[in-house]
């Protein structure tokens, strides 16, 4: 098979897979369809120990129902069973799915975005799929349609990403901030080898504090928080959103920067997806013959 056959594969086969998913969804025969869906509460949060990795998040034991049988359950949740918990405090709500007659495999799911209808999988693929066509275009159509492709993927990209409507959500969340002490209870500790063997140690605090209203937050700190590594039982002031507590910061100033980087680089995005369409239909008019 030359090259070209290759990537025909490349993109048929996840198309056909995409499409099976879809046919999945539409006939309510997926695993998130045929699960039981209900609403868990946080009734205990377990402070994380000092020095463990931050991938489970913060663990926590919720109870839900069961609504065809209204018995309870009362299971501990540390980033094994769906998302990953960031923040956490008792009375905190999550819709919980888990499949029939089996509670002990529930999933918190902290976005249901694509997941009610088990569209999250055929999606992705559909996404790879149309990576694989824009890399057969540079073979078929030569750079310049190439080029035209890509700048439609990357306009695909840019309008199916909530980067820039979070950073707007949450701007405006802390514009309401209100500022109380925290403390920083634990450090989490991560590490990662990259390409040349060498280690890269990554730490991310967590932090307590207890808003106006009396509500005992403990939450992982990724950004914001100067030498993570030697934090532990620093003295710090958190501001939080008092609609969501779960949105707050350490630095303000810092979150801002953030934002506004996130935002940039969907702007860059665009202007990319602009200038490779240009320079493609650019192209494409000076190859064409002259008559």
């Amino acid at each position: 098979m030359d090259g070209q056959g290759l990537l025909r594969l490349w993109w048929t086969v996840p198309a056909g897979l995409a499409a099976v998913g879809y046919a999945c969804s539409l006939a309510g025969v997926t695993r998130p369809q045929r699960a039981v869906w209900g609403t868990a509460r946080v009734v205990e949060v377990h402070q994380p120990d000092h020095g463990v990795s931050k991938r489970p998040g913060i663990p926590v034991t919720v109870a839900f129902q069961d609504p065809s049988t209204g018995r309870e359950f009362r299971l501990r949740h540390a980033g094994k069973n769906g998302h990953v918990v960031e923040a956490a405090w008792v009375g905190r709500e999550f819709p919980v799915r888990y499949p029939r007659g089996r509670p002990e495999r529930f999933h918190l799911m902290l976005d249901v975005w694509g997941e009610t209808r088990g569209l999250g999988g055929p999606n992705c693929i559909v996404f790879l799929t149309l990576v694989g066509l824009v890399v057969q275009a540079f073979f078929v159509w030569g750079w310049p349609g190439g080029l035209i492709c890509l700048g439609g993927l990357l306009f695909l990209i840019v309008a199916i990403s909530r980067d820039i409507q979070h950073a707007r959500a949450r701007a405006a969340l802390l514009d309401e901030a209100v500022a109380v002490p925290g403390r920083v209870v634990a450090v989490t500790k991560d590490v990662y080898t990259d390409g040349e063997g060498a280690e890269i140690v990554n730490h991310a605090p967590v932090v307590a504090f207890t808003t106006r209203e009396g509500i005992q937050v403990t939450a992982l700190c990724r950004e914001g928080i100067p030498d993570p590594g030697l934090s532990l039982d620093r003295e710090l002031t958190i501001h939080y959103a008092p609609a969501d507590q779960s949105v707050f910061t350490p630095d303000l100033d810092h979150d801002r920067r953030e934002r506004a980087a996130s935002v940039r680089f969907i702007v860059a995005l665009l202007l990319a997806g602009i200038a490779a369409v240009a320079t493609g239909v650019i192209s494409v008019y000076h190859l064409l013959p002259v008559t």
